[in-house]
């Protein structure tokens, strides 16, 4: 008799579920694997689109009309951890797309992702460089827009505190932290979906890594009681939690209400 394959328990979180991609001696093929599939997946499953459209276009537009200062220079964005590089290049398309002049800096700690994108076609306003958030706040940097992709389900609580404490002190504007919120049924999707889509990537590691990903994340009530005082917490369609800070400096309001 065949024994049946339970899903796991998602009632807790379980931080220190492995992620391959992690491993300092994994497969290195499989990882550069791995990133290019990341800019097919993200798009489907991260949700940015309607991110940008609620919390980051907004922004945009108010700099564009002049009604905040300095609207003759580029709106800058930060991406923190943004490993192979696809949500900071997507955003600068879409930013260009609809007529906005945008700077996106894409920061990477990880030498054998920041190698990676180094590698690939230089993109006009995207800047990839190694290092830390920590480092940019030690150098003074600050950008309108702070952000990060699938980055918080990583760190433990000191490291998450610390990466949420750079932002506040290197986002003008907004910062924007966007992870999988965890549930039975997104776990459950993207079991079957990516184990669909395997040939797509063969020899990579997206959908073990993304599994393990989804346990290892929070849902909404456990990621508003781990964020510093003055960050909200809202859940957004279909399984994703962002965990927003506005600097109260010329704040613009979102574009939408909080999608639930």
């Amino acid at each position: 008799m065949t024994r049946r394959l339970l899903p796991p328990d998602l009632s807790v979180r379980r931080p220190q579920t492995p992620e391959q991609m992690d491993f300092p001696d994994c497969d290195l093929e499989a990882l550069h694997r791995t990133y290019r599939g990341f800019g097919v997946v993200n798009p489907v499953v991260a949700g940015w689109q309607l991110t940008y459209r609620s919390l980051i276009r907004p922004l945009l537009v108010a700099h564009a009309s002049g009604s905040t200062r300095d609207s003759t220079r580029p709106l800058t964005v930060l991406d923190i951890g943004s490993g192979g590089g696809d949500v900071a290049r997507a955003l600068l398309r879409r930013a260009t797309a609809d007529g906005f002049t945008v700077h996106v800096t894409a920061l990477e700690p990880d030498a054998r992702a920041h190698a990676w994108v180094a590698g690939r076609r230089p993109v006009p306003g995207l800047e990839n460089r190694r290092g830390t958030s920590g480092d940019l706040v030690r150098e003074g940097r600050r950008f309108d827009v702070v952000l990060s992709n699938h980055l918080l389900h990583h760190l433990d609580p000191g490291e998450l505190d610390a990466v949420l404490a750079d932002s506040e002190a290197l986002a003008m504007r907004r910062a924007i932290h966007s992870d999988i919120r965890r549930s039975p049924v997104a776990y459950a999707l993207f079991s079957a979906g990516a184990g669909l889509a395997t040939p797509l990537f063969p020899g990579s590691f997206i959908r073990v890594d993304g599994l393990a990903s989804i346990r290892r994340s929070y849902t909404p009530d456990e990621l508003a009681a781990a964020v510093r005082p003055g960050w909200r917490v809202r859940a957004q369609v279909p399984w994703r939690n962002l965990a927003v800070w506005d600097s109260g400096w010329e704040a613009v309001p979102d574009a939408t209400p909080d999608a639930r």
